[in-house]
């Protein structure tokens, strides 16, 4: 059987303790992906929502949705962000805004959920500001790119 640290050995879900782990830097790079109509990433672009500035207020929701993170995810380990970087780029040729999410801490646990929390969020908040002209947006491919830190070390996505 694969060791889950998030069960005790009666199977019983708990936090794991990360108090004799070394604090080190530690960062994480997320991205995800929303598909709009053109109609829709025009108007984005063009700043012609009448909510205001989509994307401003998308990485402002990302940046905040990091911090709240131990807040959201019952398991998780509230942590000292040290920074957090959104970057969120059209794809005209593919209808998509691109997010990317870094997250960066000291400290004895990564920031991977962190990060992939922020894309989510940052994310959701263009669904929110736009589905009243484009219900059928979809958020797809959110994913880990890279981590690094702690004892495991570099990982990078190779697909």
């Amino acid at each position: 059987m694969t060791y889950i640290p998030h069960f005790n050995q009666s199977g019983e879900a708990h936090m794991v303790d990360v108090g004799a782990k070394a604090i080190t830097q530690r960062t994480a790079i997320t991205e995800g992906f929303i598909v709009m109509h053109p109609e829709t990433l025009k108007m984005i672009l063009a700043g012609e929502h009448n909510k205001g500035d989509v994307l401003a207020i998308a990485r402002i929701a990302g940046i905040m949705a990091s911090k709240k993170t131990a807040d959201l995810i019952p398991l998780c380990h509230p942590l000292p962000i040290t920074h957090v970087e959104i970057n969120l780029s059209a794809e005209a040729e593919k209808n998509r805004i691109r997010c990317q999410a870094t997250v960066k801490t000291n400290g004895q646990t990564g920031v991977e959920i962190e990060a992939l929390c922020a894309t989510q969020i940052a994310l959701l908040t263009i669904y929110d500001m736009c589905k009243a002209v484009d219900r059928g947006m979809v958020i797809q491919s959110v994913q880990l790119l890279e981590k690094d830190g702690g004892k495991s070390g570099h990982w990078q996505r190779n697909d």
